[in-house]
């Protein structure tokens, strides 16, 4: 299972937000890029990074922090907010992504997703991201009636092997994981599953750890980091045990 530590990006700043809300914002590093380069020297192989005045404007704000990510930290890269066009895909794919986080637009746009699938296939993972069972779009701010397990199915029936999962109710509030929705999505799917938010504990990553078998391909982590409530190396070794 891969250990994915997060970096959100507002004013080419690291921050955390409370269950997405933008006036509930923590800063934790003007340096993106240090704080990259500490994830990877702590053993990370993988950043989820994420443009949050991209996700809310629909145009990628933060483009520049991520190339020197990308050229001067040398692991991989997943990278979301404001992706909206094959354009935009392409020009983060170019510069060294990993592969390219899709929301808003995978969840609103069903014909410009299976062109995007059909095109560059794994190099990009849709971000279901749900608020009581249901999508929310535009940094969170808009709810979509389809609920995340219709739209998960909707994934699969394209050809998506993987998706990213945020119960946005968890997010950054270290209450835990949602389980029974990670469960759900994967038993009803077939799916593999990475977890996004609400860790909070080395407790957390174990209920996560014993999805492994069942489908859960990683998690991602953020606050938790941040605040220091356990190392990246402790949730390492916790995984590889």
């Amino acid at each position: 299972m891969l250990i994915i530590p997060a970096i959100d990006l507002r004013g080419g700043k690291v921050v955390r937000l409370f269950q997405g809300k933008f006036d509930r914002q923590k800063i934790y590093s003007a340096d993106p890029v240090k704080t990259a380069k500490h994830w990877a020297k702590q053993g990370a192989k993988f950043l989820h990074i994420v443009d949050l005045d991209g996700a809310a404007s629909g145009a990628l704000k933060n483009i520049e922090v991520v190339k020197k990510i990308i050229d001067q930290v040398g692991i991989g890269v997943e990278f979301g907010g404001g992706v909206r066009s094959m354009k935009i895909i392409s020009k983060l794919l170019s510069l060294g992504a990993a592969r390219v986080i899709l929301g808003t637009k995978a969840a609103s746009d069903a014909k410009f997703l299976k062109q995007a699938w059909k095109k560059f296939g794994e190099k990009i993972i849709v971000s279901i991201d749900a608020k009581c069972g249901h999508i929310q779009t535009q940094g969170w701010n808009c709810s979509v009636a389809k609920t995340a397990l219709v739209f998960a199915k909707e994934l699969k029936t394209i050809g998506f092997k993987q998706l990213i999962y945020t119960d946005i109710s968890k997010d950054g509030t270290l209450s835990g994981p949602d389980i029974s929705g990670i469960k759900e999505l994967i038993k009803e799917t077939g799916l593999k599953v990475i977890a996004s938010g609400g860790v909070a504990s080395l407790e957390d990553l174990l209920k996560l750890k014993k999805l492994q078998k069942h489908g859960c391909a990683g998690v991602i982590i953020g606050k938790a980091l941040y605040e220091g409530k356990f190392t990246f190396t402790e949730a390492l070794k916790l995984i590889n045990a």
